[in-house]
């Protein structure tokens, strides 16, 4: 048994003893159920200590013309994305082809038409499908194999399984032409592939995420936030605040106390301790953006805010606390990303002359020092701890990549050469780790960090190596625009996104 099933078995076990707790609890799922016949009698359990489910489950199989398993699930309508990371308890099972993963099906009928991702006890993943009740089921497996993150995406009548190993990007399978109805049933599933044996799947990280709709306008629309709390060494993701209303771009105060985030336009402070936000007060000062930053040592806070008469977005500093903010750049737009450890310069993105390069300024104000002048966009500035390196993004080489620069401009290289669009580097306090997100270059132009796209967070030693996923977000535009880095380098504070439901 695995280290994480260990962990879980004793939560579980622990619930099950518990005179308060009930079966009713199964978290953001309604109901739970044994597909098929005479099956042995499964069973569902949410442990929200670990924010995990464990299913329990036997049948013969999710195959042929029927199914047998059993099921933990909601109904939904409309476009929704499913994510989980998925585990069997032990390493070894009675069959090869014991499943566990996601489900949508037209009905609870053992013989329903579905759609379902699966990873099997041997590690084969695939789509499963059954496009017609009592039809034949049909497959398409994909190249990756023992997955254990598996994503699950129905966008109309198409289904789109996106499945890796922890770490790895996303492999991608698609059919398309499956109607099921406007309404389904939505889930998770363990399934034995004996009707004797009982086997068991362990689900964390689970998400169900309805997207933006087709042409939502972006700066217009907004959908509902989720911060998320991200233990950078296991991946291990905790929900610490859900809001209908837009949240961007977090920043942990260096007491590892709080997080500030803004929205609509004002700065919050979010107590970790008691779970609740409270606004800072930045006077009138209150069209801010993600761009918001604080010094090292946390007595004060950048700001970015719009001011259309002066061009756009004008960067601010006021006391972490709150109070009358200071006016540091005369003219927009430009967008703080970055302050020096000695507290003394602030490092900027702004448009000047039509083009977007990178500035320094003292943080007391005075005049703009242009850092970068490539071909291209240059944006999100910041400093190491050490104050040897200015790390950033730039797409002078025809792709989004990081760079970096010694203080004063010179000596800029590139960091990253993925086949990603990767976005704000932020530097670990210890030094030791940048993390940044990632865009898919089909989704996404060269120049553009939209909201409500399909995103990797990944993690480099800052001496270089090769890029590693630790997080796969629904998010993008305000996700982790800003250092998010916990104090003691080990953990990430970031936004993922939904439609809220009405």
């Amino acid at each position: 048994m695995n280290k994480i099933s260990r962990t879980t078995i004793s939560l579980l076990f622990a619930a099950l003893c518990s005179s308060t707790f009930s079966q009713a609890q199964l978290g953001i799922f309604d109901g739970h159920i044994d597909i098929g016949t005479k099956v042995k009698t499964g069973t569902a359990t949410y442990i929200p200590e670990t924010q995990q489910y464990v299913i329990s489950g036997a049948g013969y199989n999710v195959w042929f013309d029927h199914d047998e398993f059993h099921f933990l699930y909601k109904k939904m309508k409309g476009d929704f994305i499913l994510y989980a990371r998925a585990e069997f308890v032990g390493w070894s099972g009675v069959e090869q082809h014991r499943k566990v993963g996601w489900m949508v099906r037209s009905g609870l009928e053992s013989n329903s038409a579905h759609v379902n991702a699966v990873v099997h006890g041997d590690g084969l993943t695939s789509l499963q499908f059954r496009r017609t009740p009592g039809a034949i089921t049909e497959e398409m497996k994909s190249l990756v194999t023992h997955a254990n993150i598996i994503q699950l995406e129905r966008t109309g009548n198409s289904f789109t399984m996106r499945a890796a190993k922890f770490g790895e990007p996303f492999i991608t399978v698609q059919v398309s032409d499956i109607s099921l109805g406007e309404e389904v049933y939505v889930g998770l599933f363990v399934g034995s592939h004996n009707a004797d044996v009982t086997e068991t799947g362990v689900f964390s990280d689970v998400s169900i995420t309805v997207p933006a709709h087709a042409g939502l306008v972006q700066y217009r629309e907004y959908l509902g936030s989720t911060i998320e709390i991200l233990e950078v060494a296991s991946g291990k993701r905790e929900i610490v605040y859900t809001s209908s209303k837009s949240l961007q771009a977090p920043n942990w105060t260096p007491d590892g106390k709080s997080l500030l985030y803004n929205s609509e336009g004002l700065i919050y402070s979010f107590d970790l301790g008691t779970r609740q936000p409270t606004l800072v007060p930045t006077d009138e000062v209150k069209n801010n953006n993600n761009d918001h930053v604080l010094s090292f040592d946390g007595k004060m806070l950048g700001l970015s805010s719009g001011v259309q008469a002066l061009g756009g977005s004008i960067i601010y500093t006021v006391p972490v606390s709150g109070g009358t903010p200071k006016q540091v750049t005369p003219r927009g737009p430009s967008y703080l990303h970055g302050w020096s450890p000695d507290g003394k310069q602030l490092v900027f993105t702004a448009q000047r002359n039509d083009k977007f390069d990178i500035y320094a300024i003292p943080a007391s104000g005075g005049p703009e020092i242009q850092l970068t002048s490539a071909n291209g966009l240059d944006d999100g500035p910041e400093f190491t701890p050490d104050g040897r390196y200015i790390y950033f993004n730039s797409s002078r080489s025809g792709t989004m990549q990081i760079w970096r620069m010694k203080p004063a401009g010179s000596d800029q290289e590139s960091v990253t050469n993925s086949e990603f669009y990767d976005w704000f580097p932020h530097i670990s306090p210890d030094g030791k780790w940048i993390a940044f997100i990632s865009f898919l270059k089909e989704e996404v132009k060269v120049e553009d960090h939209p909201f409500y796209k399909h995103v990797y967070l990944r993690l480099m030693p800052i001496g270089g190596g090769q890029p590693k996923i630790i997080a796969y977000v629904y998010g993008g535009q305000g996700t982790i625009n800003t250092p998010s880095w916990s104090p003691d380098s080990k953990r990430l504070a970031f936004i993922s996104n939904t439609t809220m439901p009405k």
